[in-house]
């Protein structure tokens, strides 16, 4: 089976601020669109985005081609901006595994992609709060075959090419042994006899008309946009509670007799859990998905093949760690002013017993 029509897209998303606002954004980048999402279903469903992403194409905001891929950038409220890498693609299987390893975790385009967020982003400073410095980033390929030349069931399909599917999805050049094309075909999704999607950790590969495709990649780019912020904010609990140990433990007597710096460090502690809390519930609450089957089936494999609950729950480990020190900080807090309390009431007495006994007070 030749492949009479596809398409690679490199996917390259970075978390560069704590919110963009969209309304703000619209007048900013001039011609966009609120990103859709198609049911596959043909029975009624709710397939929404709670605050819809604005998507722009790449040569609308001055963006030449990328290595000769077409651009389109999408921008979510919740501070990412992902890059959308698209290339036409037509040929052997063997040019289709060649293609998938030289763009899986490619250097060059990634380097790229960066400096072409960070160019939009400079022009977009007006709606974005709280820019970072350094970007996290995540890439994911897809690999989208939409027309083969005696084209036939899926199942078909994996029958004949399964393991060249499984090399391309690993990004190697040689075979892969039986036993990892299990591994890595083990995971797929088919929803007609005639589509297939088949995800693994940083790439995917989907067999479907151009439509279909389309709003495969549209979940694939969510569920990687949901990792990159879980990543991130692991990491700045990470970072937080590196820092809240040494301040809790550096103190003075004064100090602790106040509590000054144990208060600090409860009001810091809490001001962080709320504005964590809020931000990933965002993020997790960011689609709404009701009666749509399939599309909850793949957003939940690909976000089991991504390890989003592994991350997810990382955070929600360190959230509860964050909230029992806390907890702690306060009672310290509470026991501090007690005993400051306490010693105020001692010297007082003591000041009366004192001036009574030289006659000042009777």
């Amino acid at each position: 089976m030749e492949i009479g029509a596809g398409t690679l897209t490199a996917l390259y998303l970075f978390d560069v601020a704590e919110h963009i606002d969209l309304a703000r954004l619209r007048p900013i980048i001039g011609t966009a669109s609120e990103a859709r999402l198609t049911s596959k279903a043909a029975a009624s469903a709710y397939l929404r985005y709670h605050t819809p992403p604005l998507v722009a194409d790449g040569e609308t905001l001055g963006f030449t081609a990328i290595d000769g891929f077409r651009a389109r950038l999408k921008f979510f409220d919740y501070g990412v901006i992902s890059l959308a890498l698209t290339r036409t693609f037509r040929g052997s299987w063997a040019d289709l595994v060649e293609s998938s390893h030289r763009y899986i975790e490619n250097a060059s385009l990634e380097a790229q992609s960066e400096a072409a967020v960070r160019t939009i982003l400079e022009r977009c400073q007006a709606a974005v709060t709280r820019a970072r410095a350094t970007f996290l980033s995540e890439d994911y390929l897809v690999v989208a075959v939409h027309q083969l030349d005696g084209a036939g069931l899926a199942s078909e399909l994996v029958d004949a090419h399964g393991g060249q599917i499984a090399q391309l999805l690993r990004g190697e050049t040689q075979p892969l042994s039986s036993q990892e094309q299990e591994e890595v075909l083990r995971v797929r999704l088919s929803y007609l006899a005639t589509d297939l999607v088949v995800p693994t950790w940083n790439a995917a590969f989907v067999y479907d008309t151009e439509p279909g495709a389309a709003a495969t990649l549209e979940l694939l780019e969510f569920a990687n946009s949901q990792l990159l912020e879980f990543r991130y904010h692991d990491a700045l609990l990470d970072a937080e509670l590196a820092g809240i140990y040494p301040q809790l433990q550096r103190t003075s007597w004064w100090n602790n007799l106040m509590g000054r710096g144990t208060a600090r460090a409860a009001t810091q502690l809490h001001s962080l859990f709320i504005d964590i809390n809020e931000i990933t519930d965002r993020t997790e609450n960011a689609l709404k998905i009701v009666g749509d089957i399939y599309a909850a089936r793949l957003l939940a494999l690909v976000s089991a093949r991504l390890g989003i609950a592994r991350w997810k729950a990382s955070v929600e480990d360190k959230l509860e760690t964050l909230d029992d020190i806390y907890r702690f900080a306060v009672e310290q807090v509470a026991i501090s002013r007690g005993q400051f309390l306490e010693l105020t009431v001692v010297l007082i007495l003591i000041l009366e017993l004192v001036l009574f006994m030289v006659g000042i007070m009777k």
